[in-house]
């Protein structure tokens, strides 16, 4: 069973029928209801007016034996004194129930009573009391050899020399019950068609509709056994549902190529960036092995650290990829880079600040990655001036650093944050950097939800704009 409705389309199919099946039911039922009460209630009328015809005859004492009685088939009736005995009947009535009584013959009368036909003739003018509510029963009768169910109507009539008088009248169901079985059966036919049409429909339009979903499994198949990123799912031509479906795949088949390229390229400059210092760190510790007297101690350890840095740099790009949270320390970005700037000798140039307090929340530790590696790139380039500022503007703190250098080109701006990335004039004059510096520093800056960006300085030189969420401007 669950093999079987396994699929979307069998489910919507099933959920459809059964929906509509219920529905159908629900109508059908309210339609035969209806229409057995309308037609119940005409039966009623039928038999209520016949047994006030009769009424209205004893009301004015006419005599039983004068009584027009409706024919039998149309309306059997029957006439009951107060003592239950029948008085009056349908001429061809044979048998009948649900009236109280089942008599279909009058009994004669011992003797005779005054209005029976047979003794003194009533006074004229004199007339009974016919009661307004009538009571309705279902039964049964039959007339002429042919049975039939009945509703019968019985109304009383008070009258001054024969009692209390029941006039028991039947409006036939033949009506009712033709039309509710020819209503019935067309339901037991139309029903089931109506039902196949449905179900036959979803299916087919669920199979229409699913179909570049097939095709879009089936291209996600073969992208995964080729390992080819590069491929993409087809797009329906469509706006629905399944068409962002797709352009989703494609944007995630984007990232994810984009992603794994990314990869790569950090993986082979890393592989090369690392191969310069080893092979200059042995080279130099092989001539020292053979040549005590010519080993170059501080080159091994410019190497060495150069190693230590670099393996450092990896580590941290390595945790912030795998989405490491900066944590949420207050920090006092004024006081922070003062602390910073205490511990740095080995400056080229004089730093000036300019610092307003002005909290910020986040890692410490990375912090100070980011402000460490923007003085020693601004260290690189600057002639004779650095100046680091803190601010706030509205809901950010902002920190820049900036030089008197050259600048950065506007066309560069941008590919300045790639990783392993060094224009030509800082490989010309840091033979050390390994282009990582910039791209840790706007990687951790959007891990605290802030920005780092380039512009040009006052001076001429480079401006770099480092702006993170300020929790207290946001408390303000």
């Amino acid at each position: 069973m669950r093999r079987l409705f396994g699929s979307v389309r069998a489910r919507a199919t099933l959920g459809a029928s059964l929906v509509v099946a219920l529905a159908l039911v629900a109508a059908g039922a309210a339609v035969l209801f209806s229409l057995r009460a309308n037609l119940t209630g005409q039966a009623d009328g039928r038999a209520n007016a016949a047994a006030r015809e009769v009424a209205s005859q004893l009301a004015a004492n006419r005599p039983y034996a004068d009584l027009d009685l409706p024919d039998g088939d149309e309306a059997p009736v029957q006439v009951v004194d107060e003592n239950g005995t029948l008085v009056a009947a349908s001429e061809d009535l044979e048998r009948i129930s649900g009236t109280g009584t089942d008599a279909v013959k009058p009994r004669p009368a011992t003797r005779p009573t005054q209005g029976d036909g047979d003794g003194e003739k009533p006074e004229p003018g004199e007339t009974g009391e016919i009661d307004d509510e009538a009571e309705y029963t279902d039964g049964s009768a039959t007339v002429d050899g042919e049975s039939g169910d009945y509703r019968f109507a019985a109304v009383e009539v008070s009258t001054q020399d024969r009692g209390d008088l029941t006039v028991h009248a039947g409006g036939s169901l033949a009506d009712e019950q033709s039309a509710v079985s020819t209503a019935l059966t067309s339901m037991l036919i139309g029903f089931p068609l109506l039902l196949g049409v449905v179900a036959g429909v979803t299916w087919l339009v669920t199979r229409r509709a699913l179909r570049p979903v097939a095709a879009i499994t089936a291209e996600m198949s073969a992208i995964t056994a080729s390992e080819d990123l590069a491929r993409r799912v087809p797009e329906p031509d469509t706006h629905d549902e399944i068409a962002r479906l797709a352009r989703t795949t494609n944007e995630t088949l984007t990232a994810l190529e984009t992603s794994v390229e990314r990869q790569r390229r950090f993986v082979a400059d890393a592989s090369h960036e690392l191969r310069s210092p080893i092979a200059s760190l042995r080279t130099q510790l092989e001539v020292g092995a053979a040549h005590p007297e010519l080993l170059d101690v501080d080159g091994a350890v410019e190497d060495t650290v150069r190693l230590q840095e670099l393996a450092a740099d990896l580590l941290l790009l390595a945790r912030l990829d795998a989405g490491e949270k900066p944590g949420g320390a207050r920090v006092d970005l004024a006081a922070f880079v003062r602390e910073e700037l205490s511990q740095r000798t080995r400056d080229r140039v004089d730093v000036r600040t300019d610092l307003r307090s002005v909290e910020v929340a986040g890692s410490r530790g990375q912090l100070a990655r980011v402000l460490g590696n923007l003085l020693n790139n601004a260290q690189r380039h600057a002639r004779s001036r650095v100046t680091v500022t803190t601010r706030t503007d509205g809901m950010w703190a902002v920190l820049e650093v900036s030089d008197d250098g050259s600048g950065v080109p506007p066309n560069e701006r941008e590919r300045i944050f790639e990783r392993f990335v060094r224009l030509d004039d800082a490989r010309t004059r840091d033979e050390g950097g390994a282009g990582l510096g910039l791209a840790i520093a706007r990687d951790v800056a959007a891990r605290h939800g802030g920005t780092l960006v380039v512009k040009e300085a006052p001076s001429g030189g480079a401006l770099f704009e480092l702006r993170l969420p300020s929790p207290q401007s946001s408390a303000e």
